[in-house]
């Protein structure tokens, strides 16, 4: 059983810089790959970026190449989400997941288990 929990959010104007943070519960954390999506209300959620289990590969939707960088610390059972020149349509709720096999990244339904999301909103 793993549980995670996205930290980070706020409210910043348009080309500034967030950085969340999913931390998660559990000794074999370093085992899964994770992901961040985001989802704004009456959207499907939408993959942003992933990283396998040791950090060695990452993958990001085109929305976020460029601006976004998705990390992790294995030792502090945490994966980051550096978001730089923000836009407003990056306002969305920014959930993390993790994946026990590291399959397609971007499908929400490889993942086993979510965090209960944290809230991103760009101001213009």
């Amino acid at each position: 059983q793993v549980q995670l929990v996205e930290s980070g959010g706020g409210l910043v104007q348009a080309g500034g810089s967030l950085r969340l943070s999913c931390t998660a519960s559990g000794r074999t954390f370093s085992m899964y790959a994770v992901g961040w999506f985001r989802q704004v209300p009456g959207k499907e959620r939408e993959f942003v970026a992933g990283i396998s289990w040791s950090g060695s590969s990452t993958y990001y939707a085109d929305s976020a190449k460029g601006r976004f960088t998705i990390s992790r610390d294995n030792a502090k059972n945490t994966v980051y989400l550096q978001m730089n020149s923000l836009k407003p349509e990056d306002t969305a709720v920014y959930y993390c997941a993790a994946d026990r096999f590291g399959g397609d990244y971007a499908r929400p339904d490889e993942y086993d288990y979510w965090g209960q999301g944290t809230q991103v909103t760009v101001s213009s």
